[in-house]
């Protein structure tokens, strides 16, 4: 695996949840595609989620009731499953940002000495 299939994996690891519920939070229901598709724009283009990785992600999401998937019919006339966030997910992504403020906060002194 290079270094940077190394970085995108690490970084995903644990924060792909708070990302896939940010970005429905903000956008709302969006199919699969569509998530991926948005986390690899914002992230410019260091995010490529293969549906190996996203998919798993939204079926746990929705079995812990953070998320609600329903079928609709994309812009493109396809049949895909529709993901929004549940007022559970929502209060979920509330409680991550938080986490992730904090954390990132502590990293931040910690790497530039800080306090």
């Amino acid at each position: 695996m290079s270094n940077r299939t190394t970085a995108k994996a690490d970084v995903l690891q644990g924060t792909l949840d708070l990302m896939v519920l940010q970005t429905l939070n903000s956008l709302g229901p969006l199919h699969g595609y569509a998530i991926a598709a948005r986390l690899e724009q914002v992230s410019s283009g260091a995010l490529q989620l293969n549906m190996g990785t996203l998919y798993p992600a939204l079926m746990r999401l929705e079995q812990r009731g953070l998320l609600r998937g329903n079928w609709g019919i994309t812009e493109t006339n396809r049949k895909a499953r529709f993901y929004a966030a549940t007022s559970a997910g929502r209060r979920q992504l509330a409680r991550e940002k938080d986490a992730w403020d904090r954390m990132a906060g502590i990293i931040h002194t910690l790497l530039h000495g800080e306090a």
